[in-house]
């Protein structure tokens, strides 16, 4: 409820109107009873015509008060609960933008997913409940009541004999439904899972073909889930049923006691007929009070899961006073470097240290597991450092704006990822306000000129989700395109050349070289005729500096380093 209440401070105009309908409902339902009573008591029995018209203006008045009511209390309740499903899903939203690879392994994609989407809708469904039911309600009940035992007490306490049994079965299915409903949320989150592993994953999948393996997993959760949904439901299903029969059991006892009552002239007939509509309205309304207490258990599972996401303190975040530029342009120094990831025990990384200036190309090799892509991702904080410092331009990086440090860097990730839309649109994600010219420049220096050129559309040529209508190399292209294009300080390349012809890229670092003079270039990876032209190669082996220099220093002093190029090169070329 506190989730709720948070962003329902937010529309306290809409909620005041929604108050106001619900007055105006309820004063309609409850007062045309009263009206209908006094013209069946004192106007049909005494024939007097002109109190009955009198009163049927009277009903007329309050039937369109009541439908004005209505009309507000529906309006009001549907804006406030769908602007509030709004404002939390971009909350959600906005949180995970500030959320580091910690956070989001720590939660989970397909989590994350099924709190935006499934837990914030339901929070809708509950609100917009919670404003048309359980504002109405209490006053319906309040009222009804206090009309009912003003009718007539002897058959007040038929209604009192009933409200108590209803109380009890309300506790019992909320107390049921409350871990059905905090399983069939994590078999959401499961479901989600899966189907984004089918997805991603289709081509694995049917090369192995584990077609019918990948079926049955998610007919088993999909069984779980629906098992659960069909325990909800019965319960549900449960409340109306029983309700009207605890109604018309009621209602059957009133007539009994009323006859008689009737009989002997303690009660007349307009009071029943009144009598008969504030029953009614009091147990209809226990029983909607008592659908929204059902619902509650699964609102406040979903609401817990979203306060929780939304009550996270990401690990990584932007220092007080930070730093916008350094003193120092164009030098990184990592200075005696230590990193464990934070539910790691074991350090990855041990007492890294280079420095490199505005120019330098620093390579990074080694076998798998060594800590490579690791390392550079420690520059743009997506971790932060356990010991030690990494500088750039003279400060230290934990004390830059993020914004700043991460503007100052041009990623090419290992996996090279490119979003729906034109291929001008993914080009320009590393600078929101290029040109024209600079785009094309960029795919030039990238090597992807050719192919765009020779689409349809040319840079105007849609990318499908994940780029599945381009090949990996032509992603790798794009990819160093969108980062060329911002001219950054700090050229990063996680294996980003992994999927090229050696043709392509030879082409390719030789446009680079040129185009980085006035940027430090970091690049990982597995081939040694990547790298070696660089400034500084750097041989890292179970997360520790084992060699330093360049490549015709480290064929001689590296054994590791010699064993990775004599895999890879022949004879003559090692002895060159």
């Amino acid at each position: 409820m506190k989730l709720i209440l948070k962003y329902l401070k937010n529309y306290k105009l809409y909620v005041f109107f929604n108050i106001l309908g619900v007055l105006g409902f309820a004063a309609a339902e409850l007062g045309i009873p009263t009206i209908v009573s006094n013209m069946i008591d004192r106007g049909i029995v005494l024939n007097d015509k002109a109190y009955i018209y009198k009163l049927g203006v009277l009903i007329l008045t309050v039937a369109i008060i009541g439908g004005i009511g209505n009309i507000v209390l529906a309006y009001c309740s549907s804006k406030v609960s769908t602007s509030i499903t709004r404002d939390i899903r971009n909350d959600i939203f906005k949180k995970s933008q500030e959320f580091s690879h910690t956070e989001y392994n720590k939660f989970g994609v397909s989590s994350m997913i099924t709190r935006t989407t499934n837990d914030a809708f339901i929070l809708m469904q509950f609100i917009n409940i919670l404003l048309r039911m359980v504002l109405l309600t209490p006053v319906m009940i309040i009222i009804s009541m206090f009309m009912v035992i003003k009718t007539s007490t002897t058959l007040s306490m038929v209604i009192g004999g009933c409200i108590p049994i209803m109380c009890f079965g309300v506790y019992l299915i909320a107390k049921t439904s409350n871990p059905i409903s905090t399983r069939q949320q994590e078999g959401m989150d499961r479901l989600n899972r899966i189907t984004r592993e089918n997805l991603t994953g289709v081509r694995v999948i049917r090369a192995f073909r584990k077609d019918r393996y990948e079926t049955k997993r998610f007919s088993e959760a999909n069984e779980d889930y629906a098992s659960n949904a069909k325990k909800l439901f019965k319960l549900m299903s449960v409340t109306q049923p029983a309700f009207f029969l605890l109604l018309n059991m009621g209602i059957v006892i009133v007539f009994i006691l009323s006859s008689r009552m009737i009989d002997a002239g303690t009660l007349q007939v307009g009071k029943l007929v009144a009598f008969q509509e504030y029953m009614f309205h009091a147990m209809f309304s226990m029983m909607l009070f008592s659908m929204a207490f059902v619902m509650y258990p699964r609102a406040e599972i979903s609401a817990r899961r979203i306060q929780e996401l939304l009550e996270e303190e990401p690990i990584i975040q932007n220092p007080e006073n930070a730093v916008i530029h350094g003193d120092e342009s164009g030098t990184l120094e990592f200075d005696h470097v230590t990193f464990k990831y934070p539910d790691g025990e074991v350090p990855v990384l041990h007492e890294i240290s280079f420095k490199a200036r505005k120019g330098d190309t620093v390579a990074f090799i080694g076998s798998t597991g060594s800590g490579k892509s690791t390392l550079i991702n420690l520059i743009p904080r997506f971790y932060d450092i356990s010991e030690g410092s990494i500088k750039v331009d003279g400060v230290d990086v934990r004390e830059y704006d993020l914004m700043s440090l991460r503007e100052k860097i041009g990623f090419i990730p290992q996996k090279a990822l490119l979003f729906s839309g034109s291929i001008n649109e993914n080009i320009r994600y590393g600078k929101h306000d290029a040109v024209q010219s600079e785009i094309e420049h960029s795919a030039k220096v990238a090597q992807a000129y050719e192919f765009i050129a020779d689409k349809p559309n040319r840079f105007e040529e849609m990318i499908e989700e994940g780029g599945s209508n381009v090949s990996g190399g032509q992603k790798q292209r794009l990819s160093i395109a969108r980062a060329v294009v911002r001219r950054p300080d700090i050229y990063i390349f996680d294996d980003s050349f992994s999927a090229l012809d050696f043709k392509t890229d030879a082409k390719l670092r030789k446009k680079l070289k040129s185009e980085t003079t006035d940027a430090i270039t970091l690049i990982v990876a597995q081939r040694v005729s990547s790298i070696m032209d660089a400034t500084k190669i750097i041989v890292l082996n179970e997360g520790k500096v084992v060699g330093m220099g360049t490549h015709e220093q480290l064929l001689k002093d590296c054994e590791i380093y010699y064993e990775i190029a004599a895999s890879q090169m022949s004879k003559e070329e090692l002895e060159r």
